[in-house]
């Protein structure tokens, strides 16, 4: 690191404070890591769902303060969470996201002396099945949220899946990006593809949008050649092609989900698993009853 970047390095350490928010749920094989990533932060506030493994004992060993609430949905939890934070500026971070080094200098030069922004953007090289993808829309060029904000200019939309973080002035954009180590097997991938589509499906629904016939046949398609032609999916090999089909799968799966749903036919399912998001049975009540046989 340089000399004029290390002053300016500890000049915002000193000048700017920061609490970064994980959100948690049976993160025990990610947690430690990205605990680790955050820990220039001055506050670490692990939001869990009541996790069942070892992902407390794993926080409480890394020095984060740890606060619980039953999951709703990931908006929800985030602006349960902000108010709470200890600081003025936020960084989110989920439990499968490491901070890099040049990320980490970035966020806090950023945020030192007068920020010109109040909220900044940051991009993710997303790996998909320990593998990174570098098209399908997944590169940091394409894939880019609002992270890193101020707490009390803050807040997410009122939706059940991908809501994007709102905020009360400009937006700048931050280089370096996330790691997101995501769906490191096709288990996980599918319990997590079966959960968003029916959020997503009530997203639709709540929007007051129709579904046809067309929706079903033509979305499909229509997002896997997307994916795979248009954003050069098929330069990511093997893996390029699981993605873009099972994103077409996805979008296939909610919009039957939300063509049943306005037909009152409603279904019945019990997710399992994920990343900071527990099945619809309370995972405190689980906790309390004890492993099943």
């Amino acid at each position: 690191m340089s000399s004029a970047r290390s002053l300016l390095y500890y000049a915002a350490m000193e000048s700017a404070k920061l609490t970064a928010i994980v959100p948690t749920f049976n993160e025990e094989v990610n947690i430690r890591d990205c605990l680790l990533s955050v820990s220039f932060a001055d506050e670490v506030l692990v939001v869990d769902s009541f996790s069942t493994d070892r992902t407390l004992e794993i926080a409480q060993e890394c020095g984060a303060r740890i606060i619980q609430r039953d999951y709703e949905n990931s908006a929800s939890q985030k602006n349960w969470a902000i108010p709470q934070a200890s600081c003025e500026w936020i960084l989110l971070c989920d439990a499968d996201e490491r901070v890099t080094d040049e990320l980490r200098l970035e966020i806090l030069e950023s945020i030192a002396g007068e920020p010109e922004h109040v909220g900044y953007s940051i991009p993710r090289a997303n790996y998909f099945l320990g593998k990174r993808i570098r098209h399908c829309g997944w590169s940091p060029e394409q894939d880019r949220n609002i992270r890193l904000f101020m707490r009390d200019r803050s807040r997410y939309e009122e939706k059940q899946v991908h809501a994007d973080v709102m905020c009360e002035g400009s937006i700048g954009r931050l280089k370096s990006p996330f790691l997101h180590y995501s769906f490191r097997t096709l288990e996980q991938y599918i319990t997590k593809l079966n959960r968003y589509t029916t959020w997503g499906a009530g997203d639709v629904v709540n929007a007051g949008r129709r579904v046809g016939l067309l929706d079903l046949l033509l979305r499909p398609p229509a997002t896997f050649l997307k994916m795979f032609i248009l954003r050069a999916g098929f330069l990511d090999g093997f893996r390029g092609l699981l993605l873009c089909l099972f994103s077409a799968f996805y979008t296939l799966s909610k919009y039957a989900k939300a063509s049943l749903l306005l037909r009152g036919e409603r279904q019945s399912e019990e997710p399992v698993g994920g990343s900071a998001e527990p099945n619809e049975t309370s995972a405190r009540q689980r906790a309390q009853d004890g492993p099943s046989d």
